[in-house]
């Protein structure tokens, strides 16, 4: 019964908060495998990943490179978020420092998602505050989202694709 709305998940990131998380740049999100973080990297969510946008998945890679709709799911203890950001053939997901997603179409080493839904600053508050202790995680998540078949179901029920 479940099967047909379980997805699988193409790569899981660990990461953790940081006591300059803000949060708050207003066109991208922004992790890094570094462990230090200054108050101007606002797009920052959290620091020591466990992976960059070199280290993904071969599954990740693949469905990002082939323009893949993805959805990103972000948990960190009670607190949930997620959006959507679309691949692109000229990605080259090389940066061993960092993942960037954006909401604009600008692609450099460190972009894992363009056109993205949501930016930094639309990120759940809680979820961001929660990410201000070093010592809280951040679990991200990476689905490939299928085509809808039906595109008045699809305006209807959204969160379901």
């Amino acid at each position: 019964m479940g099967e047909n709305n379980e997805k699988a998940i193409l790569d899981e990131i660990y990461a953790f908060g940081h006591k300059n998380v803000l949060g708050t740049h207003r066109s991208t999100i922004e992790i890094t495998t570094e462990n230090f973080l200054t108050p101007r990297g606002n797009c920052i969510i959290a620091t020591r990943s466990t992976k960059a946008v070199g280290n993904f998945s071969p599954e990740l890679k693949k469905a990002i490179q082939k323009g893949a709709k993805i959805k990103v799911s972000l948990s960190a203890g009670p607190y949930q978020d997620f959006f959507f950001g679309f691949g692109n053939k000229f990605l080259n997901l090389t940066s061993e420092i960092s993942i960037v997603f954006r909401l604009s179409e600008f692609i450099s080493d460190r972009t894992a998602l363009i056109n993205c839904s949501k930016n930094a600053a639309e990120i759940n508050r809680n979820l961001i505050s929660y990410l201000q202790n070093p010592h809280n995680q951040l679990h991200i998540r990476f689905y490939e989202e299928k085509k809808c078949q039906n595109d008045e179901l699809c305006l209807k029920f959204p969160e379901n694709l």
